[in-house]
């Protein structure tokens, strides 16, 4: 079946939503993600893309773009490959790490890009990972509030107020209010569990006293507990490689 063409948007505004393939982990530290908004610093100015917000989980990222001399195809090739490449290079890896294809939704109206934005603020907020958006190292949110980096606040901002102080105040009030229509583009986010959470779930599974044990099974018996694993909500291959020392491709294959 062909793949169905992407919806092109009027103005250009794009809610974009990028994750690992399978589900994986994308950012295993501060320092990844750090890299990542460097990418994507980098290339807003090499585009001439503005940026409206975002937000990074371990195994997704939420980007909030307008396109202007390059389509928004082109940024995220762009911004994947830089980021890819670093990534391999620290984890000495190959290969891909993002699904092939990014999701995402157009951007027609003012009052659609609040609600959009706050739906990626509140991100970390209904995953239970913050007590409150500032908590958050990770968001455009404090970019609003404080100093701006990468994204271009003057747009939103002036939706609220000319007055500098009350715009953000307004802009505040609005990203902490709850609405059960903030459901952007269908998506529920996967939060990926600890990896001593996943340990002890491995153990009970396959009843043993250390994932690596699993190394040493017979390979029937091996597979049908990487399958039984895989399907615990949220972990990743990555992960389960990490802990029991059984290659990402085995437990692909199981």
């Amino acid at each position: 079946m062909a793949r169905q063409a992407r919806q092109k948007s009027k103005s250009g505004i794009y809610h974009i939503i990028l994750r690992g393939i399978n589900r994986q982990v994308i950012f295993e530290d501060d320092e990844d993600k750090s890299r990542f908004l460097e990418c994507v610093q980098y290339y807003s100015n090499i585009c001439a893309c503005k940026v409206y917000g975002y937000c990074l989980m371990d195994n997704h990222v939420h980007l909030l773009i307008k396109e202007t001399e390059e389509e928004i195809a082109s940024i995220m090739k762009r911004i994947g490959v830089r980021y890819v490449a670093w990534y391999n290079r620290k984890y000495d890896r190959c290969g891909h790490l993002f699904q092939d294809r990014f999701k995402s939704e157009v951007i027609e109206d003012d009052a659609y890009l609040l609600v959009v934005l706050r739906y990626i603020h509140q991100n970390p907020l209904k995953a239970g990972l913050i007590q409150s958006l500032s908590d958050f190292k990770f968001s455009s949110y404090d970019e609003y509030i404080n100093t701006s980096q990468i994204v271009d606040s003057n747009f939103i901002l002036g939706m609220f107020s000319i007055d500098s102080d009350q715009a953000r105040k307004g802009f505040a009030h609005f990203m902490r209010e709850t609405s059960a229509n903030d459901d952007c583009l269908k998506y529920r986010e996967q939060i990926t569990p600890k990896d001593e959470e996943v340990r002890m779930l491995i153990k009970k599974y396959a009843n043993v006293s250390t994932p690596r044990e699993l190394q040493a099974m017979e390979k029937s018996k091996r597979d049908a507990m990487l399958r039984e694993i895989k399907k615990i909500q949220g972990i990743t291959t990555r992960q389960i490689a990490r802990l029991t020392g059984i290659s990402q491709s085995v437990i692909t294959r199981a």
